[in-house]
């Protein structure tokens, strides 16, 4: 499993998880990984988080760490389509890694941080200027798929 992030500029963090993700590995990561992001990412105070709402996302530990750091967070309604970017990003890494087909866990990570490096800015970019009109044809179809 891989922890990611990236703003229209590009991509930050992308961080290996060993073993079950709970809650206790997401503050850690948060920590190690989030402001770092943002500082590589350029964005200064002007930026919005998002993440889903599983339930070690919306823990109250999770919570008082975002808003002790001054962290908005992009609301996320329950049970809402799943319009996280980042699932496209997920999505291609796949695609590449059915391409390359590593042979074990280490080439895999490897081959993971190499393909998250080479993703293009522009790449970035195209996927958060798209997103207000991905978010009009959802509200549109009333949550019901959509083209994207």
């Amino acid at each position: 499993m891989l922890w990611g992030c990236f703003a229209a500029g590009g991509t930050g963090a992308l961080h290996k998880i060993e073993g079950i993700m709970r809650m206790e590995k997401y503050v850690n990561i948060m920590k190690q990984h989030l402001k770092t992001s943002v500082r590589k990412l350029k964005l200064g105070h002007k930026w919005v988080f998002q993440m889903d709402n599983d339930p070690k996302h919306t823990s109250k530990v999770v919570a008082k760490l975002l808003k002790d750091n001054k962290v908005k967070i992009l609301e996320w309604p329950s049970q809402s389509p799943d319009l996280n970017p980042l699932e496209k990003l997920w999505a291609e890494l796949k695609k590449c890694m059915r391409a390359r087909r590593p042979t074990n866990l280490n080439p895999l990570h490897q081959l993971c941080q190499d393909e998250w490096a080479k993703i293009y800015p522009t790449y970035w970019a195209k996927i958060v200027e798209g997103y207000p009109k991905r978010l009009t044809q959802v509200k549109q179809f009333k949550g019901n798929a959509t083209k994207y």
